[in-house]
């Protein structure tokens, strides 16, 4: 995996040829939509009469054509699915808008996009559908507020998708619905032919040798599987700017890419106490600390706003760390010493989560640097590895002074910077709408 540091438009801007490339895309897509009759409102609303089932067809194949190639890329190493955006689930909203779509879809014939292939080639009701479609935008845009914590909130999953719903791996997911869409294309034909009287045997051969490639892509995305947390982990690489000063000459700019695991032996990724505090009071960056230590540990001492995530509990908050937070979250990994701490990094960046760095020396030495004169705390002479080494006379969570220290008091550290912003993939449409 690779983290560019370069913003996507900087990049366009550079290379004006990707403009070209994303007009190529667009037009193509118009052109399929043009050709596989989208733009006529009478196809698309007759798959609601079972007289029509192209609109039903076209979508199912782009859905199995795409999750074909998705994770036979994963597989093949060639594509991170984590670096993927997947649109955030939100089942509340998501069942009101697709009923209020489904009315327009039947009454109007269109959705968004089949609205604009109709209104390019000149058809009248497209251009009405299109502006009603605008009007319904900005009338959502004034009223959103009204409704808008239910809208963001209700029935919120994050970044959800099949393997994860069910526990099956992915490519056995992708197998799966390959079969159920050829399925269900041979019981759609079947379907047009009771009730509109379609003729199956003017149907195309060539859509069989189709099937049967899809079908036969399936089972090569299950043969090759789904690479490893270990095979993505060994895979890993990040890319840094430093700066070397030169006695008597410029200081020299350099762009070096490292390996996971020489980023944790030249401890590239561990932030002192020092800056983790200071993260806190940095607009520039928004702090998430994941405290991985046992419940037990947590309750005694954690760092005030801390999140308490057990690390054999980490993996089941992939998705909502990769769902959409800020392009500017850092999340800092927290155990005693570095231990369990290195090891939820480790957990993380594989899983492809950005911007992740460990607490230097853990709470024991967050407790060292900010609970000197803390009289409630007691060094222990003795303590094993990734254990509290400090004794304390109640539990009280991050009510010791030193869980939130004084920003005034603590106003002029030093430290040595570790944490750099690493680009995060960037949020895309999709779909017919």
């Amino acid at each position: 995996m690779h983290f560019p540091l370069e913003a996507f438009g900087a990049v366009s801007a550079s290379n004006p040829w990707t403009y070209l490339v994303f007009g190529a895309i667009g037009y193509a897509f118009g052109f399929t939509l043009e050709m596989a009759g989208f733009g006529d409102s009478r196809k698309l609303a007759g798959q609601f009469y079972f007289r029509e089932l192209t609109v039903f067809k076209v979508m199912f194949t782009a859905i199995a054509v795409a999750m074909v190639l998705i994770w036979g890329a994963v597989g093949m190493g060639w594509l991170d699915f984590s670096q993927v955006w997947v649109n955030p689930t939100y089942l509340g909203s998501g069942i009101v808008g697709g009923l209020i779509m489904g009315v327009g879809f039947i009454i109007g014939g269109f959705c968004p996009t089949t609205s604009l292939a109709s209104a390019s080639t000149g058809k009248i009701d497209g251009m009405f559908f299109m502006l009603g479609g605008f009007v319904g935008a900005f009338l959502f845009a004034e009223t959103q507020g009204s409704y808008d914590h239910w809208y963001n909130h209700a029935g919120y999953f994050g970044r959800l998708t099949l393997d994860q719903v069910f526990g099956i791996p992915a490519p056995v997911i992708v197998l799966i619905v390959v079969c159920a869409a050829l399925f269900f294309f041979w019981g759609s034909e079947r379907v047009e032919h009771a009730v509109a009287g379609k003729n199956l045997a003017a149907e195309p051969r060539i859509r069989k040798f189709g099937a049967a490639g899809l079908l036969a892509a399936a089972l090569m995305v299950l043969l090759i599987g789904s690479p490893t947390l270990e095979d993505r982990y060994q895979k890993l690489s990040f890319q840094r700017t430093e700066t070397i000063e030169q006695e008597n000459a410029e200081a020299l700019t350099l762009t070096r890419v490292y390996s996971a695991d020489e980023m944790l032996a030249q401890r590239l990724v561990f932030t002192s106490p020092a800056e983790a505090f200071k993260a806190r009071y940095n607009q520039a960056v928004k702090p998430i600390f994941l405290d991985v230590r046992r419940e037990s540990d947590y309750n005694l001492y954690h760092i005030a706003d801390s999140i308490s995530a057990p690390l054999e509990s980490l993996a089941g908050r992939v998705p909502e760390l990769l769902a959409e937070p800020p392009g500017n979250t850092v999340i800092v990994t927290i155990s005693n010493d570095e231990s369990a701490a290195v090891a939820a990094w480790k957990l993380l960046v594989a899983s492809g989560v950005p911007n992740v760095y460990v607490l230097e020396g853990g709470i024991n030495r967050w407790i060292a640097f900010f609970g000197k004169e803390d009289s409630l705390l007691q060094p222990l002479d003795h303590a094993g590895d990734d254990e509290l080494g400090y004794a304390f006379k109640a539990a009280l969570g991050s009510r010791y002074p030193s869980c939130a220290p004084d920003p005034i008091a603590h106003e002029h550290l030093e430290f040595d910077p570790r944490i750099v912003l690493q680009l995060k993939r960037d949020k895309s449409g999709g779909g017919c709408g």
